[in-house]
């Protein structure tokens, strides 16, 4: 058996369905379908059966799969060991990091790593979900939390401090009492949707988002009033402070990563930099910039 065929078949038994793991192994769904099937006559029985729900792991497969995971576990150890060693940092680093971030604040910051670290191959990837750092998702995640998992390693970045935001002109007619207080529905991550709730018991929403992005374009339209990251709602000249921020709503920014790769020299190189370029702008991650006036 090869490496490349069983990391494949791993894809397969994780994703459950020969596309999900060609999309994760970034290669074409005939390659993955005819590895794992050359896979198959090798050991001469089925791993993998289709059904409606999709791809089901035989006895077999089930077996295989323990095995291939302990071997991805030694070629992760390797790899970290490998790459910790001196010389230059070389090699493709996958990096999982929360859509609102990733594609505004923190895009420069990947930006200017790319560009001094040119020999590594740098893969931003964005996803609010969970990640497994432990099966390959990514290498590198970046996260919101005050309870990061015990299986990972990392490092705080710092905190990220949210309050509520309205429009300009919204706040303004509030203010004025020529407009009610409502809120926006938001659906984005438990934390939005759970501050929400508490503020807004009676939840008499009549619009609503899935996806912070898209509750800032919601506010600037004054549809109401919602929770927003302070590095978002501070940045945007539309947008005024409603509520300032409360500790109770401070959230920790972890750079998390497997403890197999805490050696990994390309993994450390970007944890530094990650490091360097938060502490330029700690202020408007914690909130402290000047409040905005309506």
């Amino acid at each position: 058996m090869q490496w490349d065929d069983l990391r494949i078949f791993l894809a397969v038994a994780r994703e459950g369905s020969i596309s999900g793991a060609a999309k994760r192994l970034a290669v074409q769904h005939s390659t993955v379908s005819r590895r794992l099937r050359s896979l198959e006559q090798d050991l001469a029985t089925r791993l993998i059966e289709r059904k409606k729900s999709g791809y089901v792991l035989t006895e077999a497969g089930e077996e295989l799969k323990m095995s291939a995971s302990k071997i991805e576990v030694e070629v992760l150890e390797f790899d970290g060991a490998l790459g910790g060693q001196d010389g230059a940092a070389a090699g493709e680093l996958l990096v999982s990091a929360i859509n609102n971030m990733a594609s505004t604040v923190l895009m420069p910051m990947f930006a200017r790593f790319s560009e001094t670290c040119p020999d590594i191959k740098l893969h931003i990837q964005v996803s609010n979900k969970f990640v497994r750092l432990a099966e390959r998702d990514a290498d590198v995640a970046i996260r919101l939390t005050n309870t990061p998992l015990d299986t990972l390693v990392g490092i705080r970045l710092t905190t990220v401090a949210s309050a509520v935001y309205g429009s300009r002109d919204y706040c303004a007619r509030m203010q004025a009492g020529t407009a009610g207080k409502k809120w926006l529905g938001v659906e984005c991550c438990g934390f939005h949707m759970s501050w929400t709730r508490e503020a807004c018991p009676e939840q008499d929403h009549n619009f609503y988002v899935d996806d912070t992005l898209l509750t800032l374009a919601a506010l600037r339209e004054g549809t109401g009033l919602a929770y927003l990251p302070c590095f978002m709602g501070d940045s945007d000249p539309a947008l005024v402070r409603f509520a300032a921020p409360e500790k109770q709503h401070d959230l920790g920014l972890w750079l998390l990563y497997h403890r197999h790769l805490r050696r990994t020299k390309r993994v450390r190189m970007f944890r530094d930099h990650m490091l360097c370029e938060i502490a330029h702008v700690m202020d408007l991650f914690e909130g402290r910039r000047p409040v905005q006036q309506s």
